[in-house]
């Protein structure tokens, strides 16, 4: 039974974001009696899975993924869908009753004293007495600074911006970043009727079946978790030879890196959804890392100049926390991401959660529903 959230201070909790994470925190709050608003900058709830490409599904399964309250339908298949994912979400926010303010973007948080100012759109200024900061893994998108990249005079555009591949068929292309982002839309493309794909690599990826013999790599991930990383490390390569092909001779070499040594860089493994065969077949090449720009055409690492019609920048994205927390001491490491998350505040500033700033193996979803719990049973307990 729901506890009334009337029951609560006169101050709010303020949760920023109303992706998965957001949502997840608010719904587990206001299980506890605890009054959250979800202040949400676009017009719907999840909009970065509005807009990310038709092709993708959940990698991690529908059982796994569920948020707290509310289990993922059955009808949605094992992977769920990104269309599916939107649906759950808008269905969780109605079913907890949450209280999601759309249009409204935190510019600015401060301390003041033990409550929380935050200064958002149309000069509001919001007192709350905690602050979740749930604005996502994949907040800003990030093209590299490649010389040329400006005067560049072909299409160069970023993975956020790629939907299906209906726009490219016949052209030729170059994804640049072999994350899977870029692993994934390289397949779209090579399925969806683009002329010649190619797929420009910096650093070989540790590459994993999304299943094998019916087991799913993110319970692998679950149970590995909290192993040794040297364990890990050597339990990834005998998995590797046994589950996935010598991609070698295709320019895709086994990573000289172990599995667990690359997670805790921030790189997590590529879930194959079809980039093996496509490589195997030829429908994807893989090519050097892109160095620079030259008039129309991209110059690799390998000393190649190729003249692709279009680019597409699978390079990542960055947190952009700076400036709405950069001027809070002990808040953000050197790379701008948070030094605390889950239930653990930064030090000295107590009343500041953060969710969703790892990429965990054992799942986004999985682990942004436990952190809500641990994030909602401390902001309980502190009334």
């Amino acid at each position: 039974m729901v506890t009334t959230p009337q029951q609560s201070p006169a101050h709010p909790v303020y949760v920023i974001g109303g992706g998965p994470g957001g949502l997840a925190v608010a719904a587990s709050l206001r299980e506890r009696g605890v009054r959250a608003v979800v202040l949400e900058k676009s017009d719907a709830v999840g909009a970065s899975w509005r807009t990310h490409y038709d092709r993708l599904r959940l990698h991690t399964t529908r059982r796994l993924s569920g948020l707290p309250g509310l289990r993922i339908p059955r009808s949605f298949g094992r992977w769920v869908a990104r269309a599916d994912v939107v649906r759950y979400l808008e269905k969780y926010a109605e079913k907890h009753e949450l209280e999601v303010v759309t249009g409204v973007e935190v510019f600015r948080v401060e301390r003041a004293g033990e409550e929380w100012v935050l200064h958002a759109t149309g000069g509001r200024r919001l007192i709350g007495r905690a602050v979740v900061v749930a604005t996502g893994y994949n907040h800003t998108p990030y093209v590299p600074e490649w010389p040329g990249r400006d005067a560049y005079e072909g299409e160069l555009s970023h993975a956020r911006a790629y939907r299906n591949p209906g726009p490219y068929a016949g052209k030729d292309v170059l994804v640049v970043g072999v994350g899977n982002t870029g692993a994934e839309i390289a397949a779209d493309l090579a399925e969806g009727g683009a002329g010649r794909v190619r797929l420009a690599v910096r650093t070989v990826p540790h590459i994993v079946r999304r299943t094998t013999l019916g087991w799913p790599a993110q319970r692998s991930g679950i149970l590995i978790r909290r192993l040794p990383a040297g364990l890990v490390d050597r339990l990834g390569a005998l998995l590797a030879r046994f589950a996935t092909p010598d991609l070698t001779a295709y320019g895709l070499p086994r990573p000289d890196t172990g599995l667990a040594t690359r997670q805790r860089e921030g790189a997590v493994p590529v879930q194959d959804v079809g980039l093996i065969d496509a490589v195997r077949s030829g429908k994807v090449e893989v090519v050097a890392a892109v160095d620079a720009f030259e008039g129309d055409g991209v110059l690799l690492a390998d000393g190649t100049r190729i003249t692709p019609d279009t680019v597409i920048a699978a390079t990542g994205y960055r947190r952009a926390l700076e400036p709405l927390l950069g001027h809070l001491d002990g808040v953000l490491d050197e790379h701008g991401r948070p030094v605390a998350h889950g239930a653990r505040c930064p030090r000295d500033v107590p009343g500041l959660y953060f969710t969703g700033f790892t990429n965990p193996i054992s799942g986004m979803f999985r682990e942004l529903a436990m952190d809500a719990e641990k994030i909602a049973r401390r902001i309980a307990r502190s009334r």
